[in-house]
């Protein structure tokens, strides 16, 4: 037995706190951004939005589809963004993910990075219009931003599945 095989005899977490690792990632997720960096260019992704979308692609059923707008409100405390745009953006992310995988039988993770990069890149951009004044010149940040963001997803993708595992889902 090598040790990349899961242990069929390992107790598992209790169904309490099994459900609560998804909900724990996302805000510590969302919590990792109010870290103080020093930076010249603002590219820090944002973290709670790639998990909960990494949780939603990843493993569909770890959320429930109206978990995005308790989620989003959090996200939004922290982050400083206007009241609610989290909470409506992350939610129309659920909905956008919904209607794609309606539409397809079977995704693998090429697909998984593509949808969660166009959540991605439309999150930042309604985030900016709804924070910020048209004629601020911020959209080489964004596009770094964004551009950072989408090559994160693999890593989320693979802490996500660990945490998965750790938690006794198959």
């Amino acid at each position: 037995m090598s040790p990349a095989d899961p242990d069929p005899f390992a107790p598992a977490l209790p169904p309490g706190r099994a459900r609560a690792l998804p909900w724990a990632s996302v805000l510590a997720g969302s919590l990792l951004t109010a870290i103080p960096i020093v930076a010249s260019v603002p590219i820090l992704p944002p973290f709670g939005l790639l998990m909960l979308l990494t949780w939603r692609l990843l493993a569909r059923f770890a959320l429930r589809p109206w978990a995005a707008a308790p989620l989003g409100f959090a996200d939004d405390l922290v982050s400083g963004q206007p009241l609610g745009s989290a909470v409506l953006l992350w939610s129309l992310c659920f909905i956008g993910i919904e209607l794609v995988e309606r539409r397809m039988v079977f995704r693998d993770f090429w697909q998984d990075w593509l949808i969660a990069s166009g959540a991605i890149v439309f999150c930042l951009a309604v985030g900016r219009v709804l924070a910020l004044p048209v004629g601020a010149r911020v959209d080489g940040a964004l596009l770094a931003q964004a551009a950072a963001t989408i090559l994160l997803f693999p890593v989320s993708t693979r802490l996500v599945a660990w945490i998965d595992r750790k938690r006794g889902a198959a």
